[in-house]
């Protein structure tokens, strides 16, 4: 089934996509729920309630490439169904969770660069779903635009554009229309052309003002796309490249999921309570769905692709142990580097991904190296524990040149983005997020320069385009090499990035990637004519 375009009442639909310019001031932490963060943003950390496992426990979930349900003309297809569903994360619960496949995270995918891939989605959730595949060059019309709802059977008919449109608008804010919405009911395909580099990709629920707590819930899981360059590379590979996704999480006594919201049926009134106004961050840190795991190593290399799938949680990775302590960076969000880079410390801010090489023959057999979160306390400083066991024949290594990365040259506009705080609206050149008004219009083919100052610390993040980073009006940028689709601001900082549109052309969003901040509107639309 593909997506047919239909009129939206954006904030009509039943008042299922609520309010992009949602009044959301930073009220105080609930009482008993919340204590301060330290990502600059005053995010408070969501208290569990539940008793938590000690950490370095549980063992790491090590992530199996779901299998395709067929290939043909049209490319590889997948079939995932959304649907609730009971899983253990903490030792002893059963959790309820929003899962693509009823997983927490969702299947991983593992496929080729230019082979499409079909992923067939049904909805049997409660709520409308949008998917995006999070660095992927995709379509708009399979990008997972915020307003593209794929409704559950017991609202289809919402799909219905005089139906939709004929909702008045919600708690006294005008309708937002969205002529150019793609709605479905049901089940939809979406067709990703996969016309891009090798690189580590996610995917995400990226329905308008609820994705922060629908990606909360459990909707999101990995996709890596592979290409004959990386596969000829003496990197590890097989059992010593590990996927690690990592996501912050809070739990109530009972081992659900904590997160405060107005409704909590994500029906009716968008926005969410207390201190996750600033960002949602828990006190449990979950590496692919397992609180605080361990892995055992032999001492050899290991290829760590490492996702940041929180909704608002920056970590700073470290390695802790006797001996060894460095990263050796080998790509970013958009693939490979030219060539390796070599960090004693990861700065990651949600959405990121950095693939990096960790030689454990640096350790003693015996030994444990912990990976630490130098952003975090108590708790949340912990990530994760290495086990070294035992000594092995490796065969892998790191060449001084991994790939070329063409230098992008600006040939097209300059223009000036500013993400900030305004009254109580996060909002992109002081406008709430509006679907139907485009706040650029970038040309096929050119490369634009985009300067992008922040007020507040925000992960920024841009769909239908990759982009180099040229300069930061401070800071040194060691994280910035390679091509990106999301680069982190601290507050009051500036950034010069090179983007390139020569993809397709359409609408797409340009966001911060703190999912609260995204849910109140700090987006932007932007049109490739």
């Amino acid at each position: 089934m593909t997506p047919r375009p239909t009129g939206l009442s954006r904030r009509g639909a039943l008042r299922l996509a609520g309010g992009a310019g949602l009044a959301a001031v930073l009220a105080p932490a609930l009482a008993g729920c919340a204590k301060p963060g330290n990502d600059g943003i005053n995010a408070g950390t969501l208290e569990s309630k539940a008793k938590l496992p000690q950490p370095f426990t549980v063992p790491l979930p090590v992530l199996e490439p779901l299998a395709p349900d067929s290939t043909d003309a049209q490319g590889v297809h997948y079939a995932m169904t959304l649907r609730q569903a009971e899983v253990e994360i903490l030792p002893g619960y059963k959790t309820k969770i929003f899962g693509y496949n009823g997983t927490f995270p969702g299947p991983y995918l593992d496929v080729r660069a230019g082979t499409p891939v079909v992923v067939h989605q049904t909805n049997e959730l409660p709520v409308p779903i949008v998917t995006h595949l999070h660095g992927g060059l995709t379509p708009p019309s399979d990008d997972g635009f915020p307003t593209d709802f794929v409704y559950p059977k017991a609202l289809a008919d919402m799909a219905d554009p005089a139906k939709a449109a004929a909702m008045p608008g919600m708690g006294g804010m005008p309708s937002m229309h969205d002529p150019m919405a793609h709605m479905t009911a049901v089940e939809r395909d979406y067709v990703f052309p996969l016309k891009q580099r090798a690189a580590t990709l996610w995917y995400h629920d990226h329905r308008m003002d609820f994705s922060g707590a629908q990606v909360w819930k459990g909707l999101f899981g990995l996709c890596v796309v592979r290409d004959e360059e990386e596969d000829k590379l003496p990197l590890p590979k097989g059992e010593r490249e590990i996927p690690l996704l990592i996501a912050d999480r809070a739990f109530d006594a009972d081992g659900q999921l904590l997160y405060p919201v107005e409704d909590p049926s994500l029906l009716g009134k968008p926005g969410m309570k207390g201190s996750i106004k600033a960002g949602a961050q828990g006190d449990v840190i979950l590496v692919n769905g397992a609180p605080w795991p361990f892995l055992e190593v032999a001492a050899v290399k290991y290829r760590l692709r490492l996702v940041n799938a929180s909704n608002a949680r920056r970590y700073e990775l470290r390695l802790d142990g006797p001996g060894g302590g460095e990263f050796v960076q080998i790509g970013s969000d958009g693939g490979l580097l030219a060539a390796p880079v070599t960090h004693t410390t990861l700065h990651i801010s949600p959405a990121e991904r950095f693939d990096v090489v960790v030689d454990f023959s640096k350790y003693p057999v015996g030994s444990t190296v912990t990976l630490k979160n130098a952003a975090g306390d108590g708790g949340t400083a912990k990530v994760m524990q290495f086990k070294v066991t035992g000594r092995a024949a490796d065969d892998s290594s790191v060449p001084a040149q991994l790939s070329t990365v063409e230098k992008l040259v600006v040939d097209g506009a300059k223009r000036r983005l500013v993400f900030a705080l305004k009254g109580d609206s996060w909002q992109v050149n002081g406008k709430d997020f509006d679907p139907a008004k485009p706040l650029l219009r970038a040309e096929f083919g050119k490369v634009e320069e985009w300067t992008v100052t922040s007020v507040e610390r925000h992960p920024v993040h841009l769909h239908g385009a990759h982009f180099q980073v040229v300069k930061r009006a401070s800071g040194s940028g060691d994280y910035d090499e390679g091509w990106k689709d999301t680069v982190e601001l601290s507050p009051g900082s500036e950034i010069t990035l090179a983007v390139r549109f020569d993809s397709f052309r359409g609408r797409y969003v340009a966001h911060c990637h703190n999912l609260e901040h995204e849910d109140m509107g700090m987006m932007a639309t932007f049109q490739v004519v």
